[in-house]
């Protein structure tokens, strides 16, 4: 059994929301456990990412980029980084804003970045806009058009789960397929850093082993 954490930030229950799709979508790929992860929770605990084999990241927008207590989060994997602890296995981003742009590409980027920075490998969202089709735009998968990450959009003050339908098929779909890209990912050897900043390779092993 191979292991994703879906690491979220919610405010106001959309961004969670979209998370339970995402999850939705994963578990339905044999073989994939999929669990929901507090970003709070995990910047008190961040040696628990260990127990992982993927990780979708999760956060709104907020003035173009993520919000504070994931970057809290974030900020607080530093021991993991130094150790390259992290490195090979997979990542990849899902954001939610009030408008259909608000700079959601930035904050997919501050979070392939920090993907980068760990030695992880990003997976992408190679889902194409279903309008091109002739589906209904309000109904059609990536109708935002993003292919570094997923993006939903709620209106300001809107319900949690006030989503057009196309969202909600994109963030299960997406789930599947960071689902099946674990299943058919075989990572590296992962690299310890000791102290004096020199390499040692030790064997990848199964988290849920």
């Amino acid at each position: 059994m191979k292991k994703i954490a879906i690491i979220f930030h919610s405010a106001h229950g959309h961004t969670e929301f979209i998370a339970r799709q995402v999850q939705q979508g994963a578990r339905e790929v044999e073989g994939i456990e999929a669990e929901l992860v507090r970003a709070e929770d995990l910047r008190r605990t961040p040696e628990a990412l260990l127990d992982h084999d993927a990780y979708i990241l999760g956060s709104p927008t907020y003035l173009g980029g993520v919000s504070g207590p994931f970057k809290s989060f974030m900020d607080a994997t530093g021991g993991l980084w130094a150790g390259q602890r992290l490195r090979g296995r997979l990542a990849a981003g899902f954001t939610v804003s009030s408008l259909p742009a608000g700079d959601k590409q930035s904050t997919l980027l501050s979070m392939f970045v920090f993907a980068m920075q760990h030695g992880l490998v990003w997976v992408g969202n190679p889902i194409l806009p279903e309008q091109h089709r002739g589906v209904p735009y309000d109904e059609a998968a990536n109708r935002l058009g993003s292919w570094s990450g997923l993006m939903a959009q709620a209106g300001h003050a809107s319900a949690p789960d006030a989503f057009v339908p196309g969202d909600l098929k994109t963030a299960r779909l997406f789930g599947r397929h960071v689902a099946q890209s674990l299943q058919r990912w075989h990572g590296p050897e992962r690299v310890e850093i000791d102290r004096l900043g020199s390499e040692s390779a030790a064997p990848v092993a199964e988290a849920a082993s």
